[in-house]
């Protein structure tokens, strides 16, 4: 493809070409498997929930309309004829903001993070990726909760606030829990930016957001067998692991002495 469209354009041709309304990580699935962007930043995702909250909230000619909480369509579809916006938000209502899916208390979480995928130093990356085709945002300085495994029973929960995740982590390479554990979860507070950085923490959180969050994360963290939903709550994304590109290089070092 010769010029990338932008992302207005592409969410434009994703809505146009859908029987049906939808949500904005939906869209985004289908721009990368239709590769109508070749530069896709840290946070695709949330890059195209902001394009959308945007417009309809600056946009007095938005092409969006949306019909539920993180759900579009276009307005000029036959989809959206006799829609109202969803709950009765208007254009300038700031529930479109932008922000609201990705930073309720929880930003982003990684679940069952191998303990092996990471080059243990003080200061070791903790690589992980929206998609595979997304830039790797490093979570070292993320703060929040973690879990540590021993196969897929918790044997530990901890939180980092004055030291950062992967400080917290590679304490626990040399501590009394250092044979015990193989994987790690966990949940961040820090919002992440376009190109990958980590943002600093929101000086305050609404107390009716809280009491969701936990619970949604408990939920997801634990995977009890009576809750028939996972931890829908979670408005943060996940990032997949991504292997630390120095654990590839010993990998490959190993193949080469054994050959």
């Amino acid at each position: 493809m010769a010029d990338e469209m932008t992302w207005r354009q592409a969410i434009e041709k994703v809505l146009a070409a859908s029987p049906t309304p939808l949500h904005y990580t939906d869209i985004t699935e289908r721009i990368i498997a239709e590769k109508l962007r070749k530069s896709l930043g840290a946070t695709p995702a949330a890059t195209v929930n902001a394009q959308l909250a945007g417009s309809i909230k600056h946009d007095l000619k938005s092409p969006f309309i949306r019909v539920d909480k993180g759900v579009f369509a276009l307005a000029a579809s036959p989809l959206a004829t006799g829609i109202k916006p969803a709950s009765g938000l208007t254009a300038l209502d700031s529930e479109s903001d932008g922000a609201e899916e990705q930073y309720d208390i929880v930003t982003s979480f990684g679940m069952f993070w191998r303990r092996d995928g990471i080059h243990w130093t003080p200061a070791p990356k903790l690589l992980g990726s929206q998609k595979a085709e997304a830039t790797p945002v490093d979570f070292y300085k993320q703060l929040g909760i973690y879990l540590l495994y021993d196969g897929r029973e918790v044997i530990y929960v901890g939180r980092t606030t004055d030291r950062p995740l992967g400080r917290r982590l590679y304490e626990h390479i040399s501590d009394r829990l250092a044979v015990r554990w193989d994987r790690f979860s966990w949940f961040g507070l820090l919002p992440v930016s376009e190109t990958g950085t980590l943002e600093t923490l929101p000086t305050s959180f609404e107390a009716t957001k809280i009491i969701p969050a936990l619970e949604a994360i408990l939920i997801e963290a634990m995977e009890p067998r009576q809750n028939r939903k996972r931890g829908d709550d979670l408005s943060a994304v996940e990032y997949i692991q991504f292997l630390d590109p120095e654990i590839q290089k010993k990998r490959m070092k190993a193949m080469l002495d054994q050959s």
